[in-house]
């Protein structure tokens, strides 16, 4: 009976795992199926997109330097891409399109934004994470992030009937120009004001507390802690929400149209009109454009340009956030 008995138990322990029962293994569900292919096509479609908009611009873009242009006289004009880069006259009736002025209308409008936005938004974003209470910060960043939906068309009107007397009446009405860039630049900076706020606030936040407690029991005082300590734990969020703002005020339109002016101005003057290349684009898109012109293919080879500036700080900012990110556990 024991051998009977061990010679059994021997022959289950050394034979293979039983099949579980049927409906016990691994089931494929079809409403599984049908969410991965959907989360699946929502990710091929920005891919899908972006590269839709880089070959619909590019070869739009091409036709500027592939065609040729005739004038009222009969002569033909032809534009070369040396001609778009190094020209210095902003001038398509004239047969003259280099990007040079609408480049450094745009670029000027931008730095003056951000200095109008990096330090005003960093200081907010170190007093919500640092020194305010809980209930000031509950309080305080919602009433700053609504300056974030607020319609852009209405900062460029308040650019153009506040900010503009304020400047003439500092600087007299001969110097400060109705529209002018100086004016939209600085309104531009109030509104990319939140997000550089809340973004750079999200970095400091995100900081351990364990690292102000060390600094903290070191003897260092709160701003000793959070300037040596906090700011430089958090500086790639800060420095991507510094780019991801730069790019915005880039990529600005209304208030440009509106409070900046119309005007082909190759100058580093801010209190001069000028048109950048957002304003361009808003500005000649209204109109009736015949196909193949050069107003119509300007405006592509601009947004091309635009495009590829912005798409470049956004990878850019991915590089910073990789380079310098801290990750505590």
């Amino acid at each position: 009976m024991d051998s009977t008995i061990i010679r059994e138990r021997t022959r289950t322990v050394g034979m293979a795992p039983q099949q579980p029962p049927l409906g016990l293994g691994k089931q494929v569900r079809p409403g599984e199926s049908v969410i991965q292919g959907f989360l699946f096509l929502c990710g091929f479609m920005t891919i899908f997109t972006t590269i839709a908009i880089i070959v619909v611009l590019g070869r739009e873009s091409l036709l500027l330097v592939n065609s040729k242009y005739i004038d009222e006289s009969g002569a033909i004009h032809s534009i070369g891409v040396l001609d778009f880069v190094n020209t210095t006259e902003w001038q398509p009736h004239r047969y003259k399109v280099g990007i040079a002025p609408l480049a450094t209308a745009t670029l000027l409008s931008s730095f003056i934004a951000m200095l109008v936005a990096l330090p005003f938004g960093l200081g907010s974003a170190i007093y919500l994470s640092e020194y305010a209470s809980p209930k000031v910060r509950n309080t305080v960043k919602p009433v700053l992030e609504v300056l974030a939906g607020v319609p852009t068309v209405v900062y460029g009107f308040f650019a153009l009937q506040f900010m503009t007397p304020l400047l003439q009446s500092a600087f007299g009405a001969n110097t400060v120009e109705i529209f002018n860039v100086a004016s939209a630049g600085m309104v531009m900076g109030i509104m990319i004001l939140p997000l550089v706020a809340s973004m750079s606030e999200d970095a400091l936040s995100a900081v351990p507390r364990s690292l102000r407690e060390a600094s903290y029991g070191l003897g260092s005082t709160r701003l000793e802690t959070t300037v040596r300590v906090v700011l430089p734990a958090a500086v790639s969020g800060i420095v991507a929400a510094f780019i991801i703002a730069i790019s915005r005020a880039i990529g600005e339109t209304m208030i440009m149209a509106i409070a900046a002016g119309a005007r082909s101005n190759f100058s580093l003057n801010p209190f001069e009109s000028a048109w950048t290349m957002t304003g361009y684009i808003a500005s000649i898109s209204g109109g009736d454009l015949a196909y193949d012109t050069l107003d119509y293919n300007s405006i592509f080879a601009v947004g091309l340009l635009l495009f590829l500036m912005t798409l470049g700080l956004n990878i850019m900012s991915r590089a910073v956030v990789a380079r310098f990110r801290e990750v505590y556990e």
